[in-house]
């Protein structure tokens, strides 16, 4: 095919049946599948250091191996979504997770060492990795291809509204099945959703790449790199907000701690929603390179408050400039790769934020434990004033 094609509609020389919207079932697929990721955050800690009785370094790097199982099967799901769609990448991404939440709930069987259990939690994490990549790249593409390239950024909004929707609901939902009746009710949720995912996904009118020249996933990278890296840098600011805020809010004797991330995710699906279709009409750079001096601001306001109120208004204003990066740099970069070569240049891009919350979690740790945790948000402002530095630069380069 020459362009993306409605699987219906497929056959040789058919004009492109793009939809107005993103494919409702691919979004709804989206949430569902995504609602499996965020669901253990807050109850696997517990597991294995209460349960299990393993400390907090055991507990880290177990939470962490899955983030590395993700970045590293990035290039795979890109090549998966490129010769077999988005669907067919969803769905293999379900099934893989759905076999994390079976291993989480086999390693809660009685009678089981504590060193046998935690060998199937990290098998167990390893593959919700593999799924998290397949399916989220599936899913991205899938709904680009839904509405076609001139719509990303609008398809971007709704993806990101997806799956950070799916993350705030998903924890507490996590938090209440493991308090109300146990680990093995939370972990058989880890199974039910993505086969739920993979039912909605397996109805739903695929969407097919493109064909035509491939490139190797490291050319493709060298191609999306800057845009990657801006992304990366944004990350740094939300990272901080998920991991320090409550101990900022502890130290600073504020209440109010619970509401950090409401007010982030208050500010960053309105302008989802409401400015969302930006990154495709004025262009990506540009709606980046302002979001990134938004967020960059929020970061400064939390770093400087003298009150709770203020550092909310920080955490909603970074929630706000956090929002467009995302879609207006994956616009940008899918201008800079073949049309064959979509679903890994999705891949790869999604694999810098992997990458920032990796690596922005331990920075932080080391900048507040040296300098206090006010100034975890300072390096979040910092971050994002290089990034506007960065897009600059890629801004003009383009425009040469």
């Amino acid at each position: 095919m020459s362009s993306l094609t409605l699987k219906s509609a497929g056959r040789a020389g058919a004009t492109p049946a793009y939809l107005s919207r993103p494919a409702p079932a691919v979004i709804a697929a989206l949430f569902c599948g995504y609602l499996a990721v965020g669901l253990p955050l807050p109850v696997m800690p517990l597991f294995i250091h209460d349960k299990l009785g393993f400390d907090s370094v055991v507990v880290g790097l177990v939470i962490g191996i899955q983030f590395l199982a993700t970045v590293l099967t990035r290039g795979y799901a890109g090549r998966v979504t490129d010769h077999k769609g988005g669907k067919r990448a969803a769905l293999q991404g379900a099934g893989f997770s759905a076999c994390g939440g079976l291993l989480y709930l086999l390693a809660a069987l009685p009678g089981l060492p504590p060193a046998v259990s935690l060998a199937i939690v990290v098998a167990g994490r390893l593959a919700a990795g593999l799924g998290e990549s397949q399916f989220v790249t599936g899913c991205v593409s899938w709904s680009i291809a839904s509405v076609g390239p001139a719509r990303a950024g609008m398809s971007m909004s709704w993806t990101g509204i997806a799956m950070f929707a799916a993350l705030a609901i998903g924890a507490p939902i996590g938090m209440s099945l493991y308090t109300g009746w146990g680990f093995v009710a939370a972990m058989a949720a880890c199974i039910v959703l993505p086969l739920l995912a993979a039912a909605i996904a397996f109805g739903a009118s695929a969407y097919l790449s493109a064909g035509g020249q491939r490139l190797p996933f490291y050319r493709m990278i060298g191609q999306i790199w800057r845009e990657g890296l801006g992304l990366m840098l944004s990350g740094v600011g939300l990272s901080g907000l998920a991991a320090f805020a409550s101990l900022y809010f502890a130290a600073q004797h504020w209440g109010g701690a619970g509401l950090v991330m409401t007010a982030f995710g208050i500010g960053f699906i309105f302008v989802r929603l409401v400015l969302g279709h930006l990154p495709d009409r004025i262009g990506g750079y540009r709606v980046a390179l302002w979001s990134l001096a938004v967020e960059a601001a929020g970061q400064f306001m939390i770093q400087a408050a003298p009150n709770v109120w203020m550092a909310l208004g920080g955490a909603l204003v970074t929630g706000l400039g956090c929002a467009l990066v995302f879609p207006g740099l994956g616009v940008e970069a899918l201008k800079r790769v073949p049309p064959a070569n979509r679903g890994s240049a999705m891949g790869g891009f999604v694999a810098f934020l992997d990458i920032a919350y990796g690596l922005a979690g331990p920075a932080a740790g080391l900048v507040a434990g040296t300098f206090g945790y006010a100034a975890v948000y300072a390096l979040g402002g910092a971050c994002a004033l290089a990034g506007v530095a960065l897009i600059a630069v890629a801004r003009g380069a383009a425009a040469r």
